[in-house]
């Protein structure tokens, strides 16, 4: 089975919400956050049974990421 890939643009608010949305889907392989520009600002994989304590990191740097943007797009490669 191929690989699908999807883009969603959110603005900084929903940056983290709609992240913690796909990691709880949890069909994601990895995701990639950039710029409105399309320029990569953080890409991380996520592999099964990743949770809590190796994911604080991650959504704690997607939460600085998002106070800094205003617009962004996440990239998600699906299993």
């Amino acid at each position: 089975m191929a690989d699908m890939k999807e883009e969603f643009k959110v603005n900084g608010e929903m940056l983290l919400k709609k992240v913690n949305e796909l990691i709880k889907e949890g069909n994601i392989r990895k995701i990639t956050i950039k710029d409105k520009e399309g320029k990569e600002i953080m890409s991380f994989p996520l592999t099964f049974g990743v949770v809590g304590a190796v994911l604080a990191p991650i959504l704690a740097a997607v939460g600085a990421i998002a106070a800094l943007v205003t617009e962004c797009t996440i990239s998600v490669e699906r299993k």
